[in-house]
Protein backbone atom coordinates (compact mmCIF):
# COMPACT_ATOMS: atom_id res chain seq x y z
CA UNK A 1 0.00 0.00 0.00
CA UNK A 2 1.14 3.69 -0.14
CA UNK A 3 2.47 5.42 2.31
CA UNK A 4 0.28 7.38 4.77
CA UNK A 5 0.90 11.61 4.90
CA UNK A 6 2.77 11.55 7.75
CA UNK A 7 5.36 9.41 6.25
CA UNK A 8 5.31 11.46 3.14
CA UNK A 9 6.30 14.66 5.44
CA UNK A 10 8.82 12.82 6.69
CA UNK A 11 10.78 12.24 3.64
CA UNK A 12 10.91 16.41 3.60
CA UNK A 13 13.30 16.47 6.62
CA UNK A 14 16.30 14.60 3.96
CA UNK A 15 18.12 17.93 3.42
CA UNK A 16 19.99 16.36 -0.02
CA UNK A 17 18.26 18.11 -3.47
CA UNK A 18 15.16 16.94 -4.61
CA UNK A 19 16.10 16.00 -8.43
CA UNK A 20 12.30 16.55 -9.23
CA UNK A 21 10.07 19.43 -7.35
CA UNK A 22 7.13 19.90 -9.21
CA UNK A 23 4.33 22.60 -8.25
CA UNK A 24 0.94 21.79 -9.23
CA UNK A 25 -1.18 18.60 -8.92
CA UNK A 26 -3.55 18.82 -11.65
CA UNK A 27 -3.16 16.52 -14.63
CA UNK A 28 0.04 18.16 -15.64
CA UNK A 29 1.97 18.15 -13.27
CA UNK A 30 1.23 14.94 -11.36
CA UNK A 31 1.94 14.24 -15.20
CA UNK A 32 4.91 15.48 -14.85
CA UNK A 33 5.65 13.91 -11.75
CA UNK A 34 4.78 10.32 -12.83
CA UNK A 35 7.29 10.95 -15.98
CA UNK A 36 10.14 11.82 -13.49
CA UNK A 37 9.56 9.35 -10.93
CA UNK A 38 9.50 6.57 -13.55
CA UNK A 39 13.03 7.68 -14.86
CA UNK A 40 14.44 7.15 -11.48
CA UNK A 41 14.79 10.39 -10.56
CA UNK A 42 14.15 11.66 -6.94
CA UNK A 43 10.39 13.22 -7.08
CA UNK A 44 8.57 15.19 -4.84
CA UNK A 45 5.37 17.20 -5.90
CA UNK A 46 3.48 19.98 -3.69
CA UNK A 47 0.21 20.80 -4.45
CA UNK A 48 -1.99 24.02 -3.03
CA UNK A 49 -5.26 22.38 -2.24
CA UNK A 50 -6.01 19.20 -3.15
CA UNK A 51 -5.00 16.49 -5.76
CA UNK A 52 -6.55 18.19 -9.39
CA UNK A 53 -9.25 20.35 -7.35
CA UNK A 54 -9.15 22.62 -9.95
CA UNK A 55 -9.95 22.38 -13.85
CA UNK A 56 -8.09 18.97 -14.04
CA UNK A 57 -11.60 17.82 -11.82
CA UNK A 58 -14.04 20.08 -13.76
CA UNK A 59 -13.72 19.04 -17.63
CA UNK A 60 -16.22 16.71 -19.84
CA UNK A 61 -14.81 13.21 -19.16
CA UNK A 62 -13.51 12.71 -22.44
CA UNK A 63 -10.57 11.26 -23.44
CA UNK A 64 -10.74 12.79 -27.12
CA UNK A 65 -8.74 13.46 -30.40
CA UNK A 66 -11.10 16.90 -30.30
CA UNK A 67 -13.55 17.31 -33.36
CA UNK A 68 -13.39 21.25 -33.40
CA UNK A 69 -9.55 21.49 -33.69
CA UNK A 70 -10.12 18.75 -37.03
CA UNK A 71 -13.14 21.53 -37.98
CA UNK A 72 -10.00 24.52 -37.28
CA UNK A 73 -7.78 22.23 -39.45
CA UNK A 74 -5.24 21.57 -36.70
CA UNK A 75 -4.38 18.35 -37.31
CA UNK A 76 -1.21 17.75 -35.92
CA UNK A 77 -3.12 18.68 -32.62
CA UNK A 78 -5.97 15.86 -33.32
CA UNK A 79 -3.16 13.34 -34.67
CA UNK A 80 -1.29 13.77 -31.52
CA UNK A 81 -4.78 13.29 -29.02
CA UNK A 82 -5.68 10.51 -30.86
CA UNK A 83 -2.15 8.68 -30.10
CA UNK A 84 -2.52 9.20 -26.81
CA UNK A 85 -6.25 8.39 -26.00
CA UNK A 86 -5.24 4.75 -27.52
CA UNK A 87 -1.81 4.96 -24.80
CA UNK A 88 -4.64 5.84 -22.38
CA UNK A 89 -7.15 3.41 -23.20
CA UNK A 90 -4.07 0.63 -22.55
CA UNK A 91 -2.67 2.24 -19.01
CA UNK A 92 -5.68 2.86 -17.57
CA UNK A 93 -8.35 0.53 -18.87
CA UNK A 94 -10.35 0.52 -15.28
CA UNK A 95 -10.69 4.07 -15.57
CA UNK A 96 -10.94 4.99 -19.49
CA UNK A 97 -12.84 3.35 -22.04
CA UNK A 98 -14.61 3.63 -25.33
CA UNK A 99 -18.17 5.22 -25.61
CA UNK A 100 -19.95 5.91 -28.87
CA UNK A 101 -21.70 9.70 -29.47
CA UNK A 102 -24.27 10.33 -32.14
CA UNK A 103 -24.33 13.42 -34.29
CA UNK A 104 -27.89 14.09 -35.13
CA UNK A 105 -28.45 15.24 -38.71
CA UNK A 106 -31.57 17.65 -39.66
CA UNK A 107 -30.20 18.92 -43.26
CA UNK A 108 -29.69 17.13 -46.38
CA UNK A 109 -26.07 18.66 -46.49
CA UNK A 110 -25.10 17.10 -42.93
CA UNK A 111 -24.54 13.95 -43.96
CA UNK A 112 -22.11 13.95 -46.64
CA UNK A 113 -20.44 16.77 -44.50
CA UNK A 114 -19.82 14.75 -41.49
CA UNK A 115 -19.66 11.54 -42.97
CA UNK A 116 -16.73 13.02 -44.22
CA UNK A 117 -15.15 14.93 -40.88
CA UNK A 118 -15.49 11.89 -39.17
CA UNK A 119 -13.75 9.64 -41.85
CA UNK A 120 -10.39 12.19 -41.93
CA UNK A 121 -10.95 11.92 -37.58
CA UNK A 122 -10.61 8.22 -37.87
CA UNK A 123 -7.96 7.96 -40.53
CA UNK A 124 -5.84 10.71 -38.20
CA UNK A 125 -6.00 7.76 -35.14
CA UNK A 126 -4.62 5.30 -37.61
CA UNK A 127 -3.91 2.21 -35.66
CA UNK A 128 -4.86 3.39 -33.09
CA UNK A 129 -8.52 4.18 -33.89
CA UNK A 130 -11.78 2.79 -32.00
CA UNK A 131 -14.49 1.33 -34.05
CA UNK A 132 -15.24 3.45 -37.25
CA UNK A 133 -18.06 6.11 -37.89
CA UNK A 134 -20.70 5.43 -39.88
CA UNK A 135 -24.22 6.92 -41.17
CA UNK A 136 -27.33 5.92 -38.45
CA UNK A 137 -30.72 6.11 -40.38
CA UNK A 138 -33.44 8.16 -38.29
CA UNK A 139 -34.92 4.84 -36.87
CA UNK A 140 -31.16 3.60 -36.02
CA UNK A 141 -30.53 7.33 -34.63
CA UNK A 142 -33.71 7.40 -32.49
CA UNK A 143 -33.07 4.29 -30.96
CA UNK A 144 -29.60 4.95 -29.18
CA UNK A 145 -30.69 8.82 -28.38
CA UNK A 146 -34.98 8.01 -27.62
CA UNK A 147 -34.94 11.39 -26.40
CA UNK A 148 -33.58 13.49 -28.90
CA UNK A 149 -35.65 16.05 -31.34
CA UNK A 150 -37.21 14.18 -33.50
CA UNK A 151 -38.58 17.05 -35.70
CA UNK A 152 -36.76 16.99 -39.14
CA UNK A 153 -34.67 14.41 -37.90
CA UNK A 154 -33.09 12.97 -41.07
CA UNK A 155 -30.21 10.66 -39.44
CA UNK A 156 -27.20 10.45 -37.47
CA UNK A 157 -23.56 10.09 -37.88
CA UNK A 158 -22.12 7.60 -34.82
CA UNK A 159 -18.72 7.66 -34.10
CA UNK A 160 -16.54 6.65 -30.79
CA UNK A 161 -13.94 8.82 -28.46
CA UNK A 162 -12.60 8.09 -25.05
CA UNK A 163 -14.67 8.82 -21.53
CA UNK A 164 -12.86 8.76 -18.16
CA UNK A 165 -13.17 9.92 -14.39
CA UNK A 166 -11.28 13.02 -14.24
CA UNK A 167 -10.72 13.07 -10.78
CA UNK A 168 -10.00 9.59 -9.98
CA UNK A 169 -7.78 9.15 -12.85
CA UNK A 170 -5.62 12.15 -10.69
CA UNK A 171 -5.57 9.94 -7.77
CA UNK A 172 -4.64 7.07 -9.68
CA UNK A 173 -1.77 9.08 -10.75
CA UNK A 174 -0.80 10.26 -7.31
CA UNK A 175 -1.16 6.98 -6.71
CA UNK A 176 1.34 6.01 -9.04
CA UNK A 177 4.01 8.59 -8.16
CA UNK A 178 3.77 7.03 -4.77
CA UNK A 179 4.58 3.63 -6.57
CA UNK A 180 7.43 4.54 -8.17
CA UNK A 181 9.11 6.10 -5.08
CA UNK A 182 7.68 9.70 -5.78
CA UNK A 183 6.28 12.09 -3.34
CA UNK A 184 3.32 13.41 -3.94
CA UNK A 185 1.91 16.10 -1.35
CA UNK A 186 -1.34 17.99 -1.35
CA UNK A 187 -2.26 20.95 0.97
CA UNK A 188 1.00 22.05 0.52
CA UNK A 189 1.23 25.63 -0.81
CA UNK A 190 4.77 26.95 -2.61
CA UNK A 191 5.30 30.34 -0.87
CA UNK A 192 8.55 31.03 -2.04
CA UNK A 193 11.07 30.31 -5.09
CA UNK A 194 14.44 31.11 -5.53
CA UNK A 195 16.55 29.86 -8.75
CA UNK A 196 20.37 30.47 -10.23
CA UNK A 197 21.25 29.04 -12.99
CA UNK A 198 23.56 26.32 -12.45
CA UNK A 199 23.13 25.48 -8.88
CA UNK A 200 20.31 23.85 -7.15
CA UNK A 201 16.66 25.78 -6.55
CA UNK A 202 14.94 26.43 -3.00
CA UNK A 203 10.98 26.00 -2.94
CA UNK A 204 9.38 26.79 0.22
CA UNK A 205 6.34 25.45 1.17
CA UNK A 206 3.81 25.79 4.28
CA UNK A 207 1.72 22.74 5.35
CA UNK A 208 -1.93 23.47 5.15
CA UNK A 209 -3.22 22.09 8.23
CA UNK A 210 -0.11 22.32 10.38
CA UNK A 211 0.99 25.57 9.61
CA UNK A 212 4.72 24.20 9.30
CA UNK A 213 6.91 25.58 6.95
CA UNK A 214 9.52 23.69 4.47
CA UNK A 215 12.65 24.86 2.63
CA UNK A 216 13.47 22.55 -0.13
CA UNK A 217 16.34 22.28 -2.69
CA UNK A 218 16.14 21.06 -5.78
CA UNK A 219 17.95 20.55 -8.96
CA UNK A 220 15.58 21.28 -10.98
CA UNK A 221 11.97 22.40 -10.95
CA UNK A 222 8.59 22.09 -13.30
CA UNK A 223 5.82 24.90 -12.57
CA UNK A 224 2.59 23.38 -13.75
CA UNK A 225 -0.25 25.04 -12.08
CA UNK A 226 -2.78 25.83 -15.03
CA UNK A 227 -4.15 29.07 -14.82
CA UNK A 228 -1.57 30.24 -11.94
CA UNK A 229 1.33 29.31 -14.03
CA UNK A 230 2.14 32.95 -14.27
CA UNK A 231 1.55 34.05 -10.79
CA UNK A 232 4.70 31.05 -9.64
CA UNK A 233 6.85 32.30 -12.68
CA UNK A 234 6.94 35.95 -11.15
CA UNK A 235 8.39 34.40 -7.93
CA UNK A 236 11.72 33.56 -10.52
CA UNK A 237 11.04 36.04 -12.56
CA UNK A 238 8.84 39.37 -10.40
CA UNK A 239 8.72 41.00 -14.18
CA UNK A 240 8.08 38.04 -16.75
CA UNK A 241 5.38 38.57 -19.45
CA UNK A 242 1.89 36.81 -18.95
CA UNK A 243 2.03 33.37 -21.08
CA UNK A 244 -1.71 32.78 -20.75
CA UNK A 245 -5.35 34.59 -21.01
CA UNK A 246 -8.27 32.81 -19.26
CA UNK A 247 -11.26 30.91 -20.15
CA UNK A 248 -14.25 29.27 -18.38
CA UNK A 249 -15.70 26.44 -19.16
CA UNK A 250 -19.33 25.89 -17.07
CA UNK A 251 -21.34 22.16 -17.24
CA UNK A 252 -24.97 21.57 -15.83
CA UNK A 253 -25.95 17.90 -14.46
CA UNK A 254 -29.04 16.12 -15.66
CA UNK A 255 -31.12 13.15 -14.47
CA UNK A 256 -30.54 10.24 -16.56
CA UNK A 257 -34.01 10.41 -17.90
CA UNK A 258 -32.92 13.18 -19.71
CA UNK A 259 -30.71 11.09 -22.66
CA UNK A 260 -31.60 7.39 -21.34
CA UNK A 261 -30.02 5.72 -24.70
CA UNK A 262 -26.20 4.56 -24.90
CA UNK A 263 -24.64 7.30 -26.50
CA UNK A 264 -23.63 10.99 -25.98
CA UNK A 265 -25.20 13.47 -28.14
CA UNK A 266 -22.26 15.72 -29.79
CA UNK A 267 -23.45 19.11 -31.84
CA UNK A 268 -20.25 20.16 -33.97
CA UNK A 269 -21.06 23.89 -33.53
CA UNK A 270 -22.71 26.22 -31.06
CA UNK A 271 -23.82 29.95 -30.48
CA UNK A 272 -20.18 30.65 -29.76
CA UNK A 273 -18.39 28.34 -32.09
CA UNK A 274 -17.83 25.11 -29.36
CA UNK A 275 -18.51 21.98 -29.48
CA UNK A 276 -21.66 21.01 -27.68
CA UNK A 277 -21.92 17.37 -25.52
CA UNK A 278 -24.68 15.68 -23.57
CA UNK A 279 -22.94 13.06 -22.17
CA UNK A 280 -24.21 9.98 -20.14
CA UNK A 281 -22.00 9.67 -16.71
CA UNK A 282 -22.46 7.68 -13.81
CA UNK A 283 -26.52 7.13 -14.66
CA UNK A 284 -26.71 11.32 -14.56
CA UNK A 285 -25.96 13.59 -17.86
CA UNK A 286 -23.15 16.02 -18.24
CA UNK A 287 -23.85 18.86 -20.68
CA UNK A 288 -21.70 21.26 -21.37
CA UNK A 289 -19.43 23.40 -22.12
CA UNK A 290 -19.05 27.03 -22.57
CA UNK A 291 -16.44 29.31 -23.81
CA UNK A 292 -16.11 32.79 -21.26
CA UNK A 293 -13.16 34.92 -21.49
CA UNK A 294 -12.31 35.93 -18.03
CA UNK A 295 -9.97 39.16 -17.07
CA UNK A 296 -9.89 37.97 -13.24
CA UNK A 297 -8.61 34.27 -12.09
CA UNK A 298 -10.99 33.28 -9.24
CA UNK A 299 -9.79 30.49 -6.60
CA UNK A 300 -13.73 29.11 -7.16
CA UNK A 301 -14.89 29.76 -10.29
CA UNK A 302 -18.77 29.07 -11.15
CA UNK A 303 -21.19 28.75 -13.91
CA UNK A 304 -22.62 32.25 -14.69
CA UNK A 305 -26.01 33.21 -15.42
CA UNK A 306 -25.43 33.36 -19.01
CA UNK A 307 -23.90 30.52 -19.35
CA UNK A 308 -26.45 28.13 -17.33
CA UNK A 309 -29.11 29.43 -19.77
CA UNK A 310 -27.18 28.85 -23.11
CA UNK A 311 -26.64 25.32 -22.17
CA UNK A 312 -30.36 24.93 -21.32
CA UNK A 313 -30.84 25.95 -24.72
CA UNK A 314 -28.81 24.36 -26.53
CA UNK A 315 -30.01 21.52 -24.54
CA UNK A 316 -33.64 22.15 -25.40
CA UNK A 317 -32.44 21.98 -29.12
CA UNK A 318 -31.22 18.56 -29.01
CA UNK A 319 -33.55 16.88 -27.09
CA UNK A 320 -37.24 16.49 -26.99
CA UNK A 321 -37.67 17.28 -23.14
CA UNK A 322 -36.70 21.15 -22.31
CA UNK A 323 -34.48 21.00 -19.26
CA UNK A 324 -35.23 23.87 -17.01
CA UNK A 325 -33.44 25.59 -14.26
CA UNK A 326 -35.38 23.33 -11.70
CA UNK A 327 -33.89 19.98 -13.55
CA UNK A 328 -30.59 20.76 -12.73
CA UNK A 329 -28.53 18.87 -10.04
CA UNK A 330 -25.57 19.94 -9.84
CA UNK A 331 -23.29 22.12 -12.21
CA UNK A 332 -19.81 23.29 -12.39
CA UNK A 333 -17.40 25.31 -14.32
CA UNK A 334 -13.24 24.99 -14.72
CA UNK A 335 -10.77 27.57 -15.78
CA UNK A 336 -8.65 27.14 -19.46
CA UNK A 337 -5.22 28.23 -19.46
CA UNK A 338 -4.84 28.93 -23.04
CA UNK A 339 -1.97 30.47 -24.99
CA UNK A 340 -2.56 34.10 -25.66
CA UNK A 341 -2.97 34.91 -29.34
CA UNK A 342 -3.53 37.54 -31.64
CA UNK A 343 -5.87 40.63 -31.06
CA UNK A 344 -9.30 39.92 -32.06
CA UNK A 345 -8.88 36.10 -31.61
CA UNK A 346 -11.72 34.52 -29.20
CA UNK A 347 -10.93 32.01 -27.02
CA UNK A 348 -12.55 29.62 -28.48
CA UNK A 349 -10.31 30.15 -31.28
CA UNK A 350 -7.30 30.13 -29.17
CA UNK A 351 -5.20 26.95 -29.29
CA UNK A 352 -5.63 23.83 -27.08
CA UNK A 353 -1.90 22.83 -27.92
CA UNK A 354 0.53 23.21 -24.62
CA UNK A 355 3.26 25.94 -24.03
CA UNK A 356 6.34 25.09 -22.32
CA UNK A 357 8.68 27.91 -21.34
CA UNK A 358 12.45 28.57 -19.97
CA UNK A 359 12.97 31.35 -17.67
CA UNK A 360 16.28 32.49 -17.73
CA UNK A 361 16.95 30.93 -14.37
CA UNK A 362 16.21 27.44 -15.45
CA UNK A 363 12.37 27.31 -13.81
CA UNK A 364 10.46 24.86 -16.52
CA UNK A 365 6.43 26.14 -17.18
CA UNK A 366 4.57 23.98 -18.91
CA UNK A 367 0.91 24.80 -19.48
CA UNK A 368 -2.26 24.65 -21.96
CA UNK A 369 -2.83 21.66 -23.43
CA UNK A 370 -5.84 19.30 -21.93
CA UNK A 371 -5.90 16.12 -19.94
CA UNK A 372 -5.94 13.62 -22.79
CA UNK A 373 -2.37 15.41 -23.54
CA UNK A 374 -1.30 15.06 -20.25
CA UNK A 375 1.36 12.49 -20.54
CA UNK A 376 2.96 14.02 -23.79
CA UNK A 377 2.92 17.27 -22.04
CA UNK A 378 4.61 15.68 -18.69
CA UNK A 379 7.83 13.96 -21.50
CA UNK A 380 8.27 17.12 -22.48
CA UNK A 381 8.52 18.83 -19.14
CA UNK A 382 10.85 16.24 -17.73
CA UNK A 383 12.61 16.27 -20.56
CA UNK A 384 13.48 20.03 -20.31
CA UNK A 385 13.74 19.88 -16.25
CA UNK A 386 16.09 17.43 -16.75
CA UNK A 387 18.66 19.34 -19.36
CA UNK A 388 17.88 22.38 -17.23
CA UNK A 389 19.33 20.19 -13.95
CA UNK A 390 21.69 18.70 -14.93
CA UNK A 391 20.42 15.01 -14.57
CA UNK A 392 21.21 12.09 -16.07
CA UNK A 393 19.84 11.32 -19.39
CA UNK A 394 16.95 8.77 -19.30
CA UNK A 395 14.32 8.06 -21.52
CA UNK A 396 10.72 8.66 -20.85
CA UNK A 397 9.29 4.83 -19.68
CA UNK A 398 5.38 5.88 -19.91
CA UNK A 399 4.40 5.15 -23.08
CA UNK A 400 3.74 1.77 -21.90
CA UNK A 401 3.73 2.23 -18.07
CA UNK A 402 0.18 0.60 -16.13
CA UNK A 403 -0.78 3.45 -13.95
CA UNK A 404 -2.02 2.30 -10.55
CA UNK A 405 -4.74 -0.10 -10.24
CA UNK A 406 -4.88 -1.45 -13.78
CA UNK A 407 -5.96 -4.72 -14.52
CA UNK A 408 -7.42 -6.37 -17.78
CA UNK A 409 -10.35 -4.48 -19.49
CA UNK A 410 -13.32 -6.72 -18.84
CA UNK A 411 -17.45 -6.12 -18.67
CA UNK A 412 -18.15 -3.59 -16.40
CA UNK A 413 -17.51 -4.30 -12.36
CA UNK A 414 -20.39 -1.92 -11.66
CA UNK A 415 -20.07 1.55 -9.54
CA UNK A 416 -16.23 0.47 -7.93
CA UNK A 417 -15.16 -0.46 -11.53
CA UNK A 418 -12.54 3.10 -11.67
CA UNK A 419 -10.96 1.00 -8.27
CA UNK A 420 -9.21 -1.25 -10.75
CA UNK A 421 -7.08 -4.01 -9.31
CA UNK A 422 -7.62 -2.33 -5.58
CA UNK A 423 -11.20 -3.23 -5.73
CA UNK A 424 -10.79 -6.56 -3.83
CA UNK A 425 -8.83 -4.48 -1.18
CA UNK A 426 -11.69 -2.00 -0.95
CA UNK A 427 -14.42 -4.61 -1.05
CA UNK A 428 -12.15 -6.40 2.32
CA UNK A 429 -12.18 -3.72 4.78
CA UNK A 430 -15.97 -3.62 4.50
CA UNK A 431 -15.27 -6.38 7.13
CA UNK A 432 -14.24 -4.30 9.62
CA UNK A 433 -18.11 -3.35 10.16
CA UNK A 434 -20.77 -4.59 8.50
CA UNK A 435 -22.61 -1.00 8.47
CA UNK A 436 -19.30 -0.06 5.85
CA UNK A 437 -21.18 -1.38 2.73
CA UNK A 438 -25.07 0.72 2.89
CA UNK A 439 -25.07 3.46 0.82
CA UNK A 440 -24.67 7.18 2.00
CA UNK A 441 -27.21 7.92 0.36
CA UNK A 442 -30.27 6.35 -1.69
CA UNK A 443 -29.73 8.32 -4.93
CA UNK A 444 -26.11 7.95 -5.00
CA UNK A 445 -24.06 4.56 -5.14
CA UNK A 446 -21.04 5.57 -3.11
CA UNK A 447 -21.16 3.76 0.56
CA UNK A 448 -18.88 4.18 3.90
CA UNK A 449 -16.29 1.58 3.12
CA UNK A 450 -15.15 4.41 0.22
CA UNK A 451 -14.70 7.29 2.94
CA UNK A 452 -12.74 4.67 4.72
CA UNK A 453 -10.49 3.92 1.92
CA UNK A 454 -10.13 7.89 0.84
CA UNK A 455 -9.11 8.85 4.03
CA UNK A 456 -6.49 5.79 4.75
CA UNK A 457 -5.05 5.27 0.81
CA UNK A 458 -5.97 7.86 -1.20
CA UNK A 459 -4.73 11.15 1.27
CA UNK A 460 -8.32 12.76 1.96
CA UNK A 461 -8.02 15.32 4.25
CA UNK A 462 -11.74 16.83 4.45
CA UNK A 463 -15.17 16.18 3.48
CA UNK A 464 -15.07 18.01 0.13
CA UNK A 465 -12.26 15.84 -1.02
CA UNK A 466 -14.30 12.78 -0.42
CA UNK A 467 -17.52 13.82 -1.84
CA UNK A 468 -16.09 16.23 -5.20
CA UNK A 469 -12.98 14.12 -6.35
CA UNK A 470 -12.54 10.47 -3.97
CA UNK A 471 -16.32 10.10 -5.11
CA UNK A 472 -18.09 12.07 -7.80
CA UNK A 473 -21.25 13.13 -5.30
CA UNK A 474 -20.96 16.77 -5.30
CA UNK A 475 -20.75 16.65 -9.27
CA UNK A 476 -23.83 14.42 -9.82
CA UNK A 477 -26.46 15.44 -7.16
CA UNK A 478 -24.95 18.55 -5.01
CA UNK A 479 -28.56 18.62 -2.66
CA UNK A 480 -27.64 14.87 -1.94
CA UNK A 481 -23.76 15.25 -1.08
CA UNK A 482 -25.09 18.09 1.34
CA UNK A 483 -27.01 15.35 2.82
CA UNK A 484 -24.57 12.72 2.90
CA UNK A 485 -21.56 15.03 4.60
CA UNK A 486 -22.77 14.95 8.26
CA UNK A 487 -22.12 10.91 8.19
CA UNK A 488 -19.16 11.33 5.80
CA UNK A 489 -17.48 13.99 8.32
CA UNK A 490 -17.80 12.05 11.52
CA UNK A 491 -16.39 8.69 9.55
CA UNK A 492 -13.65 10.77 8.76
CA UNK A 493 -13.51 12.32 11.85
CA UNK A 494 -12.61 8.82 13.52
CA UNK A 495 -10.18 7.72 10.61
CA UNK A 496 -8.38 11.03 11.43
CA UNK A 497 -8.68 11.76 14.89
CA UNK A 498 -10.22 15.13 14.73
CA UNK A 499 -12.78 16.27 17.46
CA UNK A 500 -16.80 17.71 16.92
CA UNK A 501 -15.42 21.48 15.94
CA UNK A 502 -13.74 19.90 13.29
CA UNK A 503 -16.81 18.55 11.71
CA UNK A 504 -18.71 21.68 12.03
CA UNK A 505 -15.96 23.45 10.38
CA UNK A 506 -16.18 21.01 7.99
CA UNK A 507 -19.97 20.94 7.60
CA UNK A 508 -19.82 24.66 7.23
CA UNK A 509 -17.41 24.63 4.47
CA UNK A 510 -19.26 22.09 2.09
CA UNK A 511 -22.24 23.75 2.37
CA UNK A 512 -20.41 26.49 1.02
CA UNK A 513 -19.29 24.66 -1.90
CA UNK A 514 -22.64 22.85 -2.32
CA UNK A 515 -24.21 26.23 -2.38
CA UNK A 516 -21.79 27.31 -5.49
CA UNK A 517 -22.75 23.68 -7.05
CA UNK A 518 -26.64 25.32 -7.12
CA UNK A 519 -26.34 28.93 -7.84
CA UNK A 520 -29.44 30.77 -6.64
CA UNK A 521 -32.19 29.64 -9.00
CA UNK A 522 -31.18 26.75 -9.77
CA UNK A 523 -31.20 23.98 -7.72
CA UNK A 524 -33.97 21.74 -7.60
CA UNK A 525 -36.73 22.71 -5.27
CA UNK A 526 -37.94 19.17 -3.48
CA UNK A 527 -36.73 15.94 -3.90
CA UNK A 528 -36.99 13.04 -6.26
CA UNK A 529 -39.04 10.23 -4.87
Amino acid sequence: MNPSRAELLERLSDASPWDVIVIGGGATGLGAAVDAASRGYRTLLFEQGDFACGTSSRSTKLIHGGVRYLQQGNLPLVREALRERHILLNNAPHLVHDFPFVIPLYKWWERPFYVIGMTLYDMLSGAHGLKHARHLDRAETVARIPTVMQQNLRGGIVYHDGQFDDARMAVCLARTIADLGGTPLNYMNVTGLSITAGQPATVTAREQESGRIYVLSGRAVINATGVQCDQIRRMDEPSCTPLITTSQGAHIVLDRTFLPGNSAIMIPRTDDGRVFFAIPWYEHVIVGTTDTPLDTITPEPVPLTDEIDFLLAHAGRCLERQPARSDILSCFAGLRPLARGKPGQTTAQLSREYLLDISVSGLVTITGGKWTTYRSMAVAAVDAAALQGGLDVRPSTTRTLRLHGWEPPTAPAGPLEGYGSDRSMLEHITNEHHSWTKRLHSRLPYTTAEVVWAVRYEWARNVEDVLARRTRALFLDAKASREMAPLVAGVMASELGRDQTWQDQQLELFNATVARSLPAGYGRDKEQP
